[in-house]
């Protein structure tokens, strides 16, 4: 619990605000799949290579990996003018993700 000027607040934890993303927003569009198929199965890649991989437009890719990155799924690293994506490991739904597109890749 925290006080805020005699109003008590609580403080969700980081675990209960990564469960609140809508499942449904993520998996709403295919070239949100795509991304995060494409990021299990090869780590990081920088935006110019995952367009490339999907065929998708340099535009299309960057909201989808801005919406990815807001929600708390994957993470940029930046490397002087180059961003590098990947899955952000920490976050319990996007290591279970990563993990159901490495198994659904499996079979």
């Amino acid at each position: 619990m925290l006080k805020n000027r005699g109003k008590t607040m609580t403080k969700e934890s980081d675990r209960e605000i990564q469960l609140k993303i809508p499942l449904e927003d993520v998996f709403s569009s295919r070239g949100r799949v795509r991304i995060l198929k494409l990021l299990a199965e090869l780590g990081e890649l920088n935006i110019s290579a995952i367009s490339r991989s999907i065929n998708l437009n340099h535009s299309a890719v960057k909201g989808h990996l801005k919406y990815l990155t807001d929600v708390g799924l994957i993470k940029e690293k930046r490397f002087g003018r180059i961003l590098i994506y990947q899955f952000k490991d920490n976050n319990i739904l996007a290591h279970s993700l990563k993990q159901l597109f490495k198994i659904w890749g499996e079979n």
